[in-house]
């Protein structure tokens, strides 16, 4: 069973100046996979060819051939992440009986929210931990208040930032008991 909790984070400078790239870091890539998967879309519908229709796959493969060498101080995942939402996106504006139904658009720097996903964080010790992107030589683990007592599998931690506070939401994978008499259900 899946249990989510938001909590509120506490990071240091330092971890706040390197939350806020990766929030920048998913929006662009979120932008660039967006324009990407856009051009694919359109030379697909003009030659009338489904093998040009574009895939998270085929987007994100894009995307890391033309990577940039800053991006490589930042966590691929995130990359990888948000090009994963981007072909959710697209999966959703094919199904109209969905409440939020609508073409994908491009992610604002204005926006009041901005966040990013990890499928690598940690509860270490009452605080989170976020994976380490490689030539970094300064990571901390981020302090924050509540959820201390859930145990559980950590899936994909969603971190925002809405008016200059830091949030993150920590859905555990718990196993849940069931009274011997009590069969699951399959």
């Amino acid at each position: 069973m899946m249990q989510t909790v938001k909590v509120r984070l506490y990071p240091n400078a330092t971890m706040r100046r390197i939350l806020a790239q990766l929030c920048d870091y998913r929006r662009y890539c979120w932008n660039q996979g967006l324009a990407t998967w856009n051009a694919m879309y359109d030379s697909s519908q003009i030659l009338a060819d489904k093998k040009l229709r574009p895939t998270a796959r085929k987007v994100r493969d894009e995307l890391v051939a033309n990577k940039q060498d800053w991006q490589y101080q930042l966590s691929a995942r995130c990359l990888q992440l948000a090009i994963t939402d981007l072909g959710k996106a697209w999966q959703n504006f094919f199904d109209q009986s969905l409440p939020d139904w609508g073409k994908p658009h491009f992610k604002s720097k204005k926006a009041p929210r901005q966040g990013f996903k990890t499928d690598r964080a940690k509860i270490v010790n009452g605080r989170l931990r976020l994976d380490k992107p490689h030539g970094t030589k300064v990571w901390y683990d981020i302090s924050f208040r509540g959820a201390r007592h859930l145990t559980g599998t950590l899936k994909v931690v969603s971190i925002y930032r809405e008016n200059g506070t830091y949030w993150a939401s920590l859905p555990f994978d718990v196993a849940v008991k069931l009274h011997p008499s009590l069969k699951p259900v399959r």
